[in-house]
C-alpha cells in the first residue's frame, strides 16, 4: 500500500531557499515514481502496442548506455539545450537535424501503408513429384520468412479499413536463394497487359488537382476496359474488406511453372487460407471502427503476435498438368478469370506462420522489398507477359525507392550471396573484398553451375485483349452464395457511384446491363433512390454547429488571481544555481 503522505499537496509558500524546493520536488517525483511503477500492469486494458515503452523498460531495467552523436562520440548533457548558444559550434545539433530532415525515402508507388512480421515455413506435405525446390522438398523443414502486409492505394498513414486490395507478400530466406511470393487479398487481378499498371493504379489514386479520391476516374476506366470489372466486383463485395490481415485469404495470382527432378512440367496456382477463416467486415462494421482507429490490421496483427496468438496460413496449390493444358475449355494463363472447378486437383504444400514482431518497423519492414522474379530452381515462374512486366517494374522501383544495393539491406539479404556485384550507393556490406569483379576470369572468382533438372524452354503463351463479360455474370450469380451478399455488394457498389458524373453512371448502367440483365435493373433502382436522398439531405436545414469563436493567442491573467510558483523567478539571477539545480542527481 502507497502511503498518502506522498501525494498531499505540496505548498510553495514556504519554499523560500532553493534546498527547500529541491527537498519538494524529489519527495513529489518519488512519489510519481512509485506510483508508475506500481500501477505499470494493473490496467488489463492495456494491448501490447500501448505496453512496447514499458515492455523496453522492464527488458531493460538501466539506462542501455551512453548516448553517442552518429561518429561514435558522448554527448554532453550540456550539448542537449541550445537556448542561449552557439548553434554552429553545437555538434549535437548539427548532427541532430542533419540526419532527421533527410531520414525519409519515397514512400511505395502502391501498397504504401504497411506492416509486416518474422516467422516460418514448415513443409507437412511432400510435394516433390511437382518441383524440387529446396525450400517445398523434406516433410518437417522449416524455412525463415518475412512477410509484409499493406493496403494497396492508400498512402503511408492511411485507412487500412477502406473497401481495396490487400496484399501479403512474403519472403523464404532459402538455401537457394530469396524466394519471393507475392499476394493479394483477390483470386484475380484486375489486367493482364502490363502497360496498363500505370493508367489504372493513377485512375483508382487521388485526383491529380483535388488530391482526393475519385470514383469517377475508376469507373470511367473500368468502362472502357471491361476486364477491370471482374476484379472490382471482388472487392464491392463482402471479400473486399477482411477483418484484419490474420483472417485474410491471399492469391499468388500467376500460373506458376514447376518443374520436378525427372524434367517433367506442372502449371500452378499458388493460395495462402488463413487458418482461422476468411471472416469479413461489412461496410458499416468497418466503418464504426475506422472512425476510433485507422490502423486497426495493424495493430490486430501485433497485438496477437506478442500474445503468443500466432498468425498461420496453409500453403495450397491448384495443379494443371501439360495434358491437361490441352482440355481446360478456358486460359489458364489469364490473371483476370478464376480456373474452373474438376478441371484441376488441390495440393496442400505446408504452413506458414508469424510468430515475431519486428524490433524497428522502417528497418525491416520499409526497406523490405519483393520482387515477383526472385525465384529458385525448380520454380521457373509464370510465362504470361503481366508476370514479365511485373519483373521490371519491381526492380525499377525498388532501385528508386531505397537504391541499387537494395539486395544489401538486412532484411533483404539472402543467406549465401557470390556475385560480381560492386560498389554503388551503401550499403555495400564486403563488397565482395578482393574478388576478380569479372567474369570470365582464371583466378577462382565465383562460377555458374549447372542444373541439369531445369527445362530446357518454357511454354510460350500468345494472349489476347478480347472482352469476356462471364467472369463478372459468374461471380454475381455464383460466387455471391446468398441475396444478402448480392445486396450488400449492390449496396456497396451504388454508394461509390452516388459520387460519379451522370455520362459515366450510364455507361456503368449500360456494361452491367451486358453482364446481367437483373443486376443492372437492380443498381440502377437503388442508385436513383440514393440520388434523391442525397438531394433531400442537401436541401435540409443543416444541423446545429458549435458556435465560432476567436481561438486564444496570448495570455490573460485576473488581478486577484495569484501566479503559481515560477522556477525561473526564483533561479534567474544565480547562474551556478541554476545548472545545479539542473544536473544534481535524485538518488
Amino acid at each position: 500500500m502507497i502511503s498518502d503522505q506522498l501525494y498531499k499537496p505540496v505548498s510553495w509558500d514556504h519554499c523560500t531557499r532553493p534546498q527547500s524546493i529541491m527537498k519538494a520536488i524529489v519527495v513529489y517525483l518519488f512519489g510519481v515514481i512509485i506510483l508508475v511503477k506500481s500501477d505499470e500492469y494493473l490496467n488489463v486494458t492495456y494491448q501490447p502496442v500501448h505496453r512496447q515503452l514499458l515492455d523496453f523498460k522492464q527488458e531493460h531495467p538501466h539506462p542501455i548506455g551512453l548516448w553517442t552523436k552518429t561518429a561514435g562520440d558522448p554527448v554532453d548533457i550540456r550539448d542537449t539545450v541550445t537556448i542561449n548558444s552557439d548553434l554552429f559550434n553545437n555538434q549535437l545539433f548539427v548532427d541532430t537535424f542533419s540526419t532527421f530532415d533527410g531520414r525519409r525515402i519515397p514512400e511505395r508507388t502502391v501498397t504504401a501503408k504497411g506492416t509486416g512480421a518474422f516467422g516460418y515455413f514448415e513443409v507437412t506435405n511432400d510435394v516433390s513429384k511437382y518441383t524440387y525446390a529446396d525450400v517445398f522438398n523434406g516433410v518437417g523443414k522449416k524455412t525463415p520468412v518475412v512477410v509484409r502486409f499493406s493496403t494497396a492505394l492508400q498512402n503511408l498513414g492511411g485507412s487500412e479499413l477502406k473497401r481495396e486490395i490487400k496484399t501479403m507478400a512474403s519472403k523464404f530466406y532459402t538455401k537457394e536463394g530469396n524466394f519471393d511470393l507475392l499476394c493479394l487479398s483477390t483470386p484475380v487481378f484486375p489486367f493482364r497487359d502490363p502497360m496498363l499498371f500505370r493508367d489504372l493504379v493513377n485512375a483508382f489514386q487521388r485526383n491529380p488537382q483535388t488530391n482526393l479520391f475519385d470514383f469517377t476516374s475508376v469507373y470511367d476506366i473500368t468502362t472502357l476496359k471491361p476486364e477491370v470489372g471482374h476484379n472490382l466486383f471482388w472487392i464491392l463485395s463482402d471479400y473486399g474488406i477482411p477483418n484484419g490481415y490474420r483472417r485474410m485469404d491471399s492469391f499468388a495470382i500467376h500460373a506458376f511453372e514447376l518443374s520436378n527432378k525427372h524434367g517433367e512440367t506442372h502449371y500452378v496456382r499458388f493460395n495462402f487460407r488463413s487458418e482461422l477463416g476468411f471472416s469479413p467486415l461489412t461496410s458499416p462494421a468497418a466503418a464504426a471502427i475506422q472512425a476510433l482507429d485507422l490502423d486497426y490490421f495493424t495493430r490486430d496483427l501485433y497485438n496477437a503476435i506478442d500474445k503468443e496468438e500466432y498468425p498461420a496460413w496453409k500453403l495450397e496449390m491448384d495443379v494443371l498438368t501439360k495434358h491437361d493444358l490441352q482440355k481446360v475449355d478456358y486460359d489458364p494463363f489469364d490473371v483476370t478469370k478464376l480456373w474452373h472447378n474438376g478441371t484441376f486437383i488441390t495440393v496442400p504444400i505446408g504452413r506458414l506462420v508469424l510468430n515475431k514482431n519486428v524490433d524497428n518497423h522502417f528497418r525491416d519492414i520499409e526497406q523490405a522489398i519483393f520482387n515477383p522474379g526472385h525465384l529458385v530452381p525448380g520454380i521457373p515462374g509464370p510465362v504470361d507477359y503481366l508476370f514479365r512486366g511485373r519483373r521490371i517494374f519491381y526492380r525499377d522501383a525498388q532501385n528508386y525507392r531505397v537504391g541499387r544495393n537494395h539486395n544489401k539491406i538486412f532484411v533483404n539479404m539472402p543467406l549465401y550471396v557470390k556475385n560480381y556485384v560492386r560498389d554503388g550507393r551503401p550499403p555495400t556490406r564486403l563488397n565482395m573484398k578482393n574478388a576478380p569483379n569479372y567474369y570470365a576470369n582464371s583466378f577462382n572468382g565465383p562460377i555458374p553451375y549447372v542444373d541439369e533438372k531445369r527445362p530446357w524452354k518454357q511454354l510460350e503463351v500468345l494472349e489476347n485483349n478480347a472482352v469476356d463479360l462471364d467472369p463478372m455474370w459468374y461471380f454475381y450469380n455464383f460466387i455471391l452464395e446468398d441475396e444478402g451478399h448480392r445486396q450488400r455488394f449492390i449496396n456497396n457498389m451504388v454508394v461509390t457511384l452516388v459520387p460519379v458524373t451522370p455520362p459515366v453512371v450510364q455507361r456503368v448502367f449500360k456494361l452491367l446491363f451486358l453482364v446481367d440483365g437483373d443486376l443492372a435493373t437492380r443498381v440502377r433502382a437503388a442508385y436513383e433512390v440514393a440520388v434523391a436522398a442525397e438531394r433531400a439531405a442537401a436541401l435540409a436545414v443543416p444541423p446545429p454547429v458549435v458556435p465560432s469563436r476567436r481561438v486564444p493567442s496570448a495570455r490573460a491573467q485576473p488581478k486577484d488571481d495569484p501566479k503559481p510558483f515560477s522556477m525561473k523567478k526564483q533561479f534567474k539571477h544565480d547562474t551556478n544555481m541554476k545548472w545545479h539545480f539542473s544536473f544534481q542527481k535524485i538518488t
